[in-house]
C-alpha cells in the first residue's frame, strides 16, 4: 500500500508525503513541540487521523458497560456519539474544545474495550446470520476470527506468562505458578499490562484506513516489549499508517523498517524537519546524536565504566557516548565529523595514550581525537594531585602517603613489568606502521608497493632501541608522572587504596562519588592537567 500524510514545512505550510512503508517515527529532543506536530498533524484531516495522546488513563471498569460499536467508535473517535454536535468534525469534545490538544488526559479506556467488544459481537452476529443463511452445513462459513480474538493473539505474544481472558464484558489476567492459575482483574493489572491492554485495544478498534498517530509509544511500557508490541499492532493493521512521535531513541533506532523524520528546531511556532535516509552509521547512535544539543564525546568503555563515569562528570558540556573500543571511537568520530547531517554540532574522540608514538597522537588531532597524558584513564586516579587531594580530605599525611604510593607504582609494579611493557610498545608501534600502508583503492602492483615501502622504513632494532629508553628513562629517574605516562596496567589503581585506610577495589568509586559531591572542583583542578587542552570549551 501507499500512504500519504502532511507535515509542516518551514513556515507551516502544509507538504504532502508518500511513503510504501506503514510507520513513520518522528523524533526529537524535550522542547522541541513533539506533541505539538503531533496535533498539527491530526489537524489537517480530523476525520482520518486518529492520535492516541501522551497522557493516558489507565484505569477500567471491571465490567465494560456495552454499547454498540458505532456509538463506542464515534466517543473514541470524536469525542463524542452525537451526531449533531457541531464539535463533533473538530473533535472538540476529546481535545477539551482546542485548550488541551497536547495536554488532555485521555480518559477513554472503558469505550474503547466496549468498541472491542462491539466489534466482537458484529462478527458473531454477522458469522451466525451467515450460517443459517447456508443451503447445508458443509457451506457455513468458518468462525470469524473476531477483535478479541486478535486482541488475546497479540498479549499472548507480549506476555507469554500470562493469558487474557474476556468472559462477559470482563477483562481477566490469569498467570500460572506453580502449576496453580492465578486470576486477576483489571484493578490488580501492573501499568504495563494496562497500557498494553489500551493501546492494543486503541489500534484494533479503529475504523480502516486511517492515520494513527501515537505520542510518546514508550510510555508505561517496558524496553523489552515496546518495540515487540508496536511492531505486532502494525501487522495487524497493515491498512492503516503508524506515525510515532517520541524522544526514546533506542525505540527510534530499533523499528528499522520505517521513514524517519528528525525535528530539528522549533521556533515555538514552526518546525524545521529534516527526513533520515540512506545512513550508514549505527541508527541508535545517530539518533542519540541528533536529539542532543551538546557537543558529543565519543569515550571508550561502556555506559558504566569507569571511562563513562569520569568523563561524564569531567565534561558536563559535552554528551558523552561510550564505544567500547578506542577503534571505535576513532572511526566514529571520523564518520560524524564528514557527515553532513551533524554540521551543526562539534564531535570530539576521547583515547587513552596506550602505546602511542607522538607522531601517531599528533595525527589523530587532526581528526578530533585526542588522547590523555597518561597511559590509561585509570591512570588518572593515580596522579599526584589527587592523591594529595584524597588524602588531605581523609585526614592523613598527603606527602607520606604519596611517597609510598610512589614508591609501591615505581618499584614493586612497573620496574618487575619492564620488559613486558617495552614489547608490547614495539609490537604497538610496528602495527601502526603496518596499518598506514595504503592498500584500498589501489591496483594490486600499487598495494604492492605501499606494502613493500612501509616494511623497508620499519627497523625493528631502532624501534626497540627507541621504546627501552621510553620505558627506562622514567624508571631511572624516579619520574612517576612519566611511569604513569608510559604504565599500561588497568588494575593498578585498585590496588592502592590501603595506603589511604581504604579497601582497594573501593578506591576509585570513593573518588567518584566524592567527584559528584563536595570534592568536585578540587578533583577536575588535580586531574585536569593530565587531560587534553583541545577540550575545555
Amino acid at each position: 500500500m501507499q500512504f500519504t500524510y502532511y507535515l509542516p514545512d518551514e513556515n507551516g505550510k502544509r507538504e504532502n508525503y508518500n511513503t510504501t512503508l506503514n510507520s513513520v517515527v518522528i523524533i526529537g529532543a524535550n522542547g522541541s513541540g513533539k506533541s505539538k506536530l503531533g496535533a498539527w498533524i491530526e489537524q489537517q484531516d480530523m476525520k482520518n487521523v486518529h492520535r492516541i495522546g501522551a497522557q493516558r488513563n489507565l484505569n477500567f471498569s471491571e465490567n465494560i458497560p456495552l454499547k454498540s460499536y458505532s456509538q463506542a467508535e464515534d466517543i473514541v473517535f470524536f469525542g463524542t456519539d452525537d451526531s449533531s454536535s457541531g464539535w463533533r468534525d473538530s473533535k472538540g469534545l476529546r481535545w477539551n474544545y482546542g485548550k488541551s490538544y497536547t495536554t488532555q488526559l485521555m480518559n477513554d479506556f472503558d469505550n474503547v474495550l466496549a468498541a472491542l467488544i462491539a466489534l466482537k459481537n458484529n462478527d458473531n452476529e454477522k458469522f451466525v446470520a451467515e450460517c443459517k443463511a447456508a443451503p447445508t452445513r458443509e457451506e457455513r462459513p468458518e468462525p470469524p476470527f473476531t477483535s478479541i480474538d486478535k486482541l488475546i493473539q497479540i498479549w499472548d505474544e507480549i506476555f507469554p506468562q500470562r493469558k487474557l481472558e474476556v468472559h462477559d464484558a470482563k477483562f481477566i489476567a490469569v498467570l500460572e505458578k506453580e502449576g496453580k492459575q492465578i486470576s486477576y482483574s483489571s484493578n490488580q493489572m501492573s501499568d504495563g499490562e494496562r497500557a498494553v491492554l489500551y493501546l492494543v485495544a486503541q489500534v484494533l478498534c479503529i475504523p480502516e484506513n486511517k492515520i494513527l498517530i501515537i505520542d510518546e509509544p514508550e510510555v508505561h511500557l517496558h524496553r523489552s516489549i515496546m518495540n515487540r508490541l508496536w511492531i505486532a499492532l502494525e501487522k495487524y493493521r497493515k491498512d492503516c499508517l503508524f506515525i510515532y512521535i517520541t524522544h526514546d531513541t533506542q525505540f527510534a533506532a530499533m523499528h528499522g523498517q520505517s521513514e524517519k523524520i528528525w525535528i530539528k528546531e522549533f521556533d515555538g511556532k514552526n518546525w524545521k524537519l529534516e527526513q533520515i535516509k540512506d545512513n550508514e552509521l549505527p541508527e541508535e547512535l545517530l539518533f542519540d546524536i541528533l536529539g542532543n544539543r551538546r557537543n558529543v564525546l565519543f569515550v571508550e568503555g561502556e555506559k558504566n565504566s569507569y571511562d563513562t563515569q569520569l568523563y561524564t562528570l569531567l565534561y558536563p558540556q559535552y554528551y558523552v557516548i561510550a564505544c567500547g573500543s578506542c577503534t571505535q571511537v576513532i572511526a566514529r568520530t571520523k564518520a560524524f565529523r564528514s557527515n553532513p547531517s551533524l554540521h551543526h554540532l562539534k564531535v570530539y574522540g576521547l583515547v587513552d595514550r596506550d602505546y602511542r608514538s607522538d607522531y601517531e597522537i599528533e595525527k589523530y588531532k587532526e581528526d578530533g581525537i585526542y588522547t590523555l597524558k597518561v597511559a590509561e584513564v585509570e591512570n588518572l586516579f593515580l596522579v599526584q594531585e589527587l592523591i594529595y587531594v584524597i588524602a588531605d580530605y581523609l585526614g592523613k599525611n598527603s606527602e607520606e602517603v604519596f611517597g609510598r604510593i610512589k614508591k609501591y607504582i615505581i618499584h614493586d609494579r612497573f620496574k618487575p613489568q619492564l620488559d613486558k611493557q617495552i614489547c608490547q610498545s614495539v609490537i604497538a608501534y610496528i602495527k601502526y606502521q603496518l596499518a598506514s600502508a595504503e592498500l584500498s583503492k589501489k591496483s594490486e602492483s600499487d598495494a604492492k608497493q605501499s606494502l613493500n615501502n612501509v616494511l623497508k622504513s620499519i627497523d625493528f632494532e631502532q624501534t626497540k632501541l627507541d621504546q627501552e629508553t621510553k620505558f627506562k628513562k622514567p624508571l631511572e629517574d624516579e619520574d612517576y608522572i612519566g611511569v604513569l605516562r608510559v604504565f599500561n596496567e588497568k588494575n593498578l589503581s585498585r590496588s592502592i587504596g590501603h595506603f589511604l585506610g581504604l579497601i582497594d577495589k573501593e578506591y576509585c568509586d570513593t573518588i567518584l562519588a566524592l567527584l559528584n559531591g563536595m570534592l568536585h572542583d578540587k578533583i577536575v583542578e588535580a586531574i585536569s592537567n593530565y587531560l587534553p587542552s583541545e577540550l575545555i570549551e
